[in-house]
């Protein structure tokens, strides 16, 4: 039995319940998520702790052995039917599937003679078949119908189910490590980045602390372009209307951009990409086949108009820096190009321990009209990457009408320490856009040929990629990462003056001298919260034979060591990491 139709089977429970508890309620969708499902509702009053009481209900009507049967209507019998109900969600569904005759119909769902839905289909056949020891009801949330800030708030109430008590056991238990990690919570205790009610939602403020460590990533993965002959280019914040017509994206997500006016009446975009002004930068001029690849890279941020209520720490926001680059270059030129990337993104991500999986986005072919170019473009682009994906010798997953809408991508998902799995890396093969802006370039033969174009982020989004590092080492970051490496810890400040000698000797690792007038335990205990890689416990015995008592994170205290002994050590750990 497929998970998905259980799943969706508890969201026709779970209305099934609200509507015998709450009989005003208004119906709005219940789809199946990752986990589970969610159903939302309006004209309800609830909260948490309601659920329980839901629960039992599920339960209730779920142990009645009732049968789901799927039957098509007629879309006007469906209509009368929902509206003597009052249910204004399901009338606006029905009409959005764009009936166009009498001769229409709609799905339509039973259970037994407790709930009948506007449905699709995808259940099982009996609520005897479904493992009532393995759901369980999450939380409450609003939500906007159809996810439009200008539409009803609607009760959301999320659910989990799985096949099995002991799926849903280890789901709950990864639920309160994830707790226990949330970045937003560390962020804010790590002192690591901070919100700002004048600023605005989704709009993260990086503290000295949380800056150092986005500056060793952003240094890193810059290492690993420059070795591979990668440029540093640099572009501003806005640009006309009109560039991001060229490219298409002012057709595809005008509705998301912060927009600008100018005194003198232009309109202007704050940037929501850089690809359309790299392009610029590389259109500067002619080139010839002995001049590509041009391989030129920015981090920089792009802004987003996200809805209030879907912005969540780090994970959505509406500033989002990009570690970007694109590579221009000819048609023979792709799979190299795309090969270095690839080497890029694995040396890259080895470094943190987290394990990397193939997703490979393709169009959706039932969707053209999605998608920018022509059929023979795109089926040029997925078989190349189709074929570098072989020749690795990667197995991948294929997501159909998961592509971007210029062209195919590689979609590198990487699995952290409690077995979630996020979207980091991404290449993209562009066939269209260089088209678009006319890019080309001057052949062997001294013809014109087109421009292809790569899109390459390692990271993706800092901000983001910063909330899954936060989350996967439980904020204790491997100390290349770590934005204080070393605290010394005088016993009391008649030792200050050892303290700094040894910072001095120290500067190549981040030092900080922990000299408050507080007690040995209490800063101890405070490097150990702040989750510090090593303290160094100094007082009169250390300071007469010239050594550091170490304390090392998650080990505890390692002995006395000599500066020189010490300072290598430390050396060589970092060294490993790279």
């Amino acid at each position: 039995m497929e998970i998905e139709y259980i799943r969706h089977s508890f969201a026709h429970v779970l209305a099934a319940a609200v509507k015998k508890l709450f009989p005003k309620a208004q119906f709005g969708i219940g789809p199946v998520i990752e986990n589970g499902f969610y159903y939302d509702f309006k004209n309800v009053k609830m909260a948490d702790q309601d659920m329980p009481k839901i629960e039992q209900e599920m339960r209730s009507i779920a142990s009645q052995n009732l049968a789901f049967k799927k039957e098509l209507w007629p879309a006007s019998k469906a209509t009368a039917h929902f509206k003597k109900l009052k249910q204004p969600f399901k009338l606006e569904l029905i009409k959005e599937l764009g009936m166009k005759d009498k001769k229409s119909k709609v799905g339509m769902v039973s259970t037994g003679d407790v709930f009948l839905d506007l449905c699709r289909g995808g259940h099982v056949k009996n609520t005897k078949e479904l493992p009532l020891d393995a759901f369980k009801l999450a939380k409450v949330a609003g939500a906007y119908w159809r996810g439009d800030e200008k539409n009803p708030m609607l009760t959301r109430i999320y659910g989990l189910a799985f096949a099995t008590r002991k799926e849903l056991d280890q789901h709950l238990h990864t639920l309160q490590e994830a707790e226990k990690r949330d970045h937003k919570k560390l962020g804010a205790e790590l002192d690591l980045f901070t919100f700002s009610e004048l600023v605005g939602p989704g709009l993260p403020l990086f503290t000295p602390k949380g800056t150092i460590v986005r500056d060793l990533l952003d240094d890193f993965v810059w290492s690993l372009r420059r070795k591979h002959g990668y440029q540093r280019v640099d572009i501003p914040h806005i640009a006309k209307k009109e560039l991001y017509e060229t490219s298409g994206h002012w057709d595809k997500f005008k509705n998301e951009l912060f927009r600008i006016t100018t005194r003198e009446g232009h309109e202007f975009v704050v940037k929501p990409m850089n690809c359309p002004h790299h392009i610029q930068i590389f259109n500067r001029r002619k080139w010839s086949f002995r001049d590509l690849p041009q391989r030129y890279a920015s981090t920089t941020k792009i802004y987003r108009d996200e809805q209030t209520g879907e912005l969540s720490g780090l994970t959505r926001v509406r500033s989002i820096t990009q570690d970007d680059a694109h590579v221009f270059c000819g048609m023979g030129q792709t799979e190299r190009e795309i090969k270095i990337i690839w080497e890029i993104i694995d040396t890259f991500y080895s470094a943190f321990n987290l394990s990397l999986k193939l997703r490979m986005s393709l169009r959706d072919p039932k969707k053209p009209k999605q998608y920018l170019g022509d059929k023979k473009n795109w089926d040029d682009a997925e078989t190349i990457l189709m074929k570098i994906a072989k020749e690795k010798n990667v197995a991948y997953v294929e997501a159909r009408g998961e592509a971007a809408f210029y062209g195919p991508k590689l979609d590198f998902m990487a699995t952290d320490s409690l077995g979630r799995q996020w979207q980091v890396a991404t290449i993209q093969l562009d066939l269209n856009m260089p088209k678009r802006f006319n890019l080309t370039f001057t052949n062997e033969q001294g013809g014109q040929s087109q421009i292809f174009m790569i899109h390459a982020a390692i990271m993706g989004a800092i901000e983001r990629f910063l909330s899954i590092l936060i989350e996967h080492y439980a904020g204790a970051f491997p100390l290349w990462l770590a934005p204080e490496q070393i605290w010394i810890v005088p016993v009391s400040d008649k030792w200050n003056g050892y303290a700094k000698s040894l910072a001095a000797k120290l500067n190549r690792f981040r030092v900080n001298i922990q000299d408050e007038n507080e007690t040995l335990g209490k800063k101890i205990r405070e490097g150990e919260m702040q989750k510090i890689p090593y303290l160094l416990i100094v007082g009169e015995k250390e300071q007469q034979t010239g050594t550091v008592s170490v304390r090392k994170r998650g080990k505890g205290n390692m002995g006395q060591m000599r500066l020189e002994e010490f300072s290598r050590k430390v050396a060589e750990e970092i060294q490993k990491y790279l």
